[in-house]
């Protein structure tokens, strides 16, 4: 497995866990003792840069998976879809230097793995239509905007 694939799942696993367990953002940004083993120096940092991209633009990056998940509110959406939508969103808005089929891939393949059977579908479609209103030749335009 990659270092960004597992990145990507410790930071999964930390936005859940601040979902379910935390009392205050301080202590949800801690991984548990199994997240921790897995964070080395290279997953460590693109983890970190995921938790903080999404931590600073939640509002926006919130805002941005209501207008796409038509009659599904972000209460309404299973844990595991939602936290995933917000680490794509914020890839796929937010860091130009990876390519957008790549973070969609990646959020899917991770879906299938960690949600329901129908978790694969519904982060694709999602996804696939911000992907084409924010194309990642605008990048910066949307940073602006979102």
């Amino acid at each position: 497995m990659g270092t960004r694939r597992t990145a990507r799942e410790c930071v999964l696993q930390i936005l859940f866990q601040t979902e379910f367990q935390a009392k205050n953002k301080e202590d949800a940004s801690r991984p548990n003792a199994d997240v921790e083993k897995k964070m080395v120096s290279d997953v460590k940092t693109f983890a970190n840069q995921l938790l903080e991209g999404v931590a600073a633009h939640q509002e926006k990056i919130d805002g941005i998976i209501k207008r796409y998940a038509k009659n599904w509110s972000t209460g309404r959406m299973a844990i595991v879809d939602r936290n995933i939508l917000r680490f794509s969103i914020y890839e796929l808005l937010y860091l130009p230097e990876i390519p957008s089929n790549v973070s969609i891939n990646e959020a899917i393949e991770i879906a299938k793995n960690y949600g329901n059977e129908n978790s694969g579908a519904f982060v694709n479609g999602i996804l696939d239509r911000i992907q084409s209103d924010f194309p990642k030749t605008n990048a910066k335009k949307t940073q602006e905007t979102a």
